[in-house]
């Protein structure tokens, strides 16, 4: 029995909803099981029918794509969040991180690599639009990590699994990697999350990036 990434699509434009649903379903493993105009039907969709992710507009009447992806995170957290937008602003990534959301595309990313997010945030990994973190970088770079305070003391261990969240990578791939258990690489991400005061991975891999911890590859 084939398993699909099953896939809640919200956009209040009809034709854009068509056209990301037909990118989508190109690829036999994931299947488009339901579409939401605006942010209430999409948070009803994810209670009704439990996809893998929700893929979110932001700017949507009714509730906006950051007030959905918050409640769905408080009402189905086993789904994953996508938000697809024209905006780049640093602030909508933000909102959007703390709500909950594992990744945060511009809706001029090419075709096999919405694909491929979409089967990363899936696995339990995080994906940020490389023009996006390319802004954060220079945001970073022309404000100083200063502003943001000392780094917190993490262990080695810690630092190279926050290092491979940055990258996008999911547990069981950090797992393989550092030649670990996916429970032990569980408890050392929990342990970043509470030292960085976060709760999700897309925002520990930001703020150890703010905080001189990581490196945020723009190259991929």
């Amino acid at each position: 029995m084939t398993t699909h990434t099953e896939i809640v699509l919200a956009d209040d434009h009809a034709l854009v909803r068509r056209g990301t649903r037909e990118i989508l379903e190109e690829d036999p493993g994931i299947r488009v099981v339901g579409e939401a105009a605006n942010g209430v039907e999409a948070v009803a969709l994810v209670q009704q029918l439990h996809p893998d992710v929700a893929l979110l507009d932001v700017s949507m009447p009714e509730m906006n794509g950051v007030e959905a992806a918050r409640n769905i995170k408080e009402l189905a957290p086993q789904t994953s969040v996508i938000m697809l937008t024209v905006h780049d602003d640093d602030e909508y990534v933000w909102e959007a991180v703390k709500a909950g959301a594992s990744g945060y595309l511009l809706k001029d990313i090419p075709a096999r690599k919405l694909v491929e997010a979409v089967k990363t945030v899936a696995s339990g990994g995080a994906v940020l639009d490389p023009v996006l973190t390319s802004h954060i970088i220079e945001g970073m770079r022309s404000g100083g990590r200063s502003t943001f305070g000392p780094p917190p003391t993490v262990t080695e261990r810690e630092r190279e699994v926050l290092q491979l969240v940055a990258n996008g990578r999911s547990n069981r791939e950090i797992a393989e990697a550092l030649d670990l258990s996916s429970r032990t690489v569980e408890a050392h991400l929990n342990h970043a999350y509470r030292k960085l005061g976060v709760g999700s991975r897309t925002e520990a891999a930001i703020q150890a990036f703010r905080k001189g911890l990581v490196r945020l590859d723009t190259d991929s």
